[in-house]
């Protein structure tokens, strides 16, 4: 095996085991809040994309406005989600996470991760010192690649080009 295969397959591997641990505990989170797992999206994308209205969630989540306009519904009556007036056009409604829904995402990104702090310490002080060293590596040049998408940046972008081109 070349070195190019044998890197890559030791990445897919590594990436494998994160999406399977991130995965799992996050699932675990969310069926323990009684929430759905879209009503779960919903409050990480405000979370990562900041406030926005009904009609972005409808197209974000590719559903109708119904189904959207619903969704939000259920999160302002648990307090996780306010519902106010746009102040340039009272006709139209911004939504918000709350406090309470910060909270509860908070909690959920801790729980995600929480299997990192069991991992490193496991890990021997030349380990430590390696990875120190080359994963700063693989991290910058993951965000040399195109299509990136970092917490806080327009969550817009994370949909399939197919759907972005239909705005």
């Amino acid at each position: 095996m070349n070195e190019t295969n044998e890197i890559r397959g030791v990445i897919r591997e590594f990436i494998e085991g994160i999406a399977m641990r991130s995965m799992r505990d996050m699932t675990r989170y969310v069926k323990s809040t009684a929430l759905s797992m879209p009503q779960f999206s919903l409050l990480m994308r405000l979370y990562y994309g900041g406030g926005c209205e009904v009609h972005d969630i409808g197209r974000d989540f590719d559903v109708s406005s119904a189904a959207a306009s619903q969704l939000v519904d259920r999160l302002v009556q648990s307090g996780l989600v306010a519902r106010t007036e746009n102040p340039e056009d009272r006709r139209v409604r911004q939504i918000e996470l709350s406090a309470k829904g910060r909270a509860l995402v908070d909690k959920g990104i801790e729980q995600r991760y929480r299997w990192v702090d069991e991992l490193v310490s496991v890990l021997s002080s030349e380990e430590r010192s390696v990875l120190l060293a080359s994963l700063p590596l693989l991290i910058a040049a993951e965000k040399r690649l195109p299509g990136g998408v970092r917490p806080g940046e327009n969550v817009h972008a994370i949909r399939a080009p197919r759907e972005r081109s239909r705005e």
